[in-house]
């Protein structure tokens, strides 16, 4: 069979095109403004993976403790494969650390919030009311908070759980002084110690409970605290 001339085939072969630095320039260009686009998606997505994680792992320890807890188990709850978890997190330590980190700040924002300076011209009922309500639900919004704080042993936690705690006494240091201003420094700190300890221990059964029975621990709560402290008032509070 005979051949075809070979400028016969080279007709009919596609024609190779140059590209043309105008050309490179806007392929970049649109290459670039794609990245700058899928950069914030992917961190996006990211960020709520990790939220995702985080809510599971939440889940997990309130159920088991934190030294029951595994990354599979956060795994299975957030229903991702233990690959996926490893890409955000190295092991169970960093993520209970992680969501630690981030319940502590919302915690001292709502210590802030209940020990508000108006709250300290209320009478004493009205002022457990205003300090007490707002710390009980957060604590019953976020029990892994609880769980957390007093169950992981992880040495930043505890540390930051001491400090919350020193923070804590602290203020009400300052709110007994103001009801009781004839209370010694010493005295001060001892009944803190106390209405700390007493509001620790009703949180456990709080926590335990709920519906019609949370509501009668909390105000079983309320009236230990109001039945303990109004006694020590020397003068009456202005209101």
């Amino acid at each position: 069979m005979p051949e075809r001339p070979q400028a016969e085939n080279a007709a009919k072969a596609p024609k190779a095109t140059k590209t043309t630095a105008a050309e490179k320039t806007t392929k970049k260009a649109v290459r670039s403004a794609a990245e700058k686009t899928a950069a914030p998606r992917r961190q996006a997505r990211g960020e709520r993976r990790i939220a995702q994680l985080l809510d599971a792992a939440a889940s997990v320890f309130c159920r088991t403790g934190y030294a029951a807890a595994s990354t599979n188990a956060i795994a299975r709850e957030a229903e991702v494969s233990p690959g996926t978890l490893y890409q955000f997190f190295p092991n169970k330590e960093a993520i209970a650390i992680h969501l630690g980190d981030e319940l502590l700040r919302r915690a001292r924002d709502m210590h802030g919030q209940a020990f508000l300076p108006e709250n300290l011209d209320k009478p004493l009922p009205e002022l457990l009311d205003a300090v007490l309500d707002p710390v009980i639900a957060f604590n019953c919004e976020n029990p892994a908070f609880w769980a957390l704080m007093h169950g992981s042993g992880i040495p930043g936690i505890t540390q930051e759980r001491e400090e919350l705690h020193s923070g804590l006494l602290e203020r009400v240091q300052d709110v007994l002084r103001t009801f009781c201003p004839d209370g010694s420094p010493e005295e001060l700190t001892r009944v803190s110690g106390m209405i700390l300890g007493i509001f620790k221990a009703a949180l456990d059964l709080i926590l335990a409970s709920e519906g019609a029975e949370r509501a009668a621990y909390v105000a079983e709560l309320k009236t230990v605290l109001l039945r303990y402290v109004e006694p020590m008032l020397t003068t009456p509070h202005a209101h």
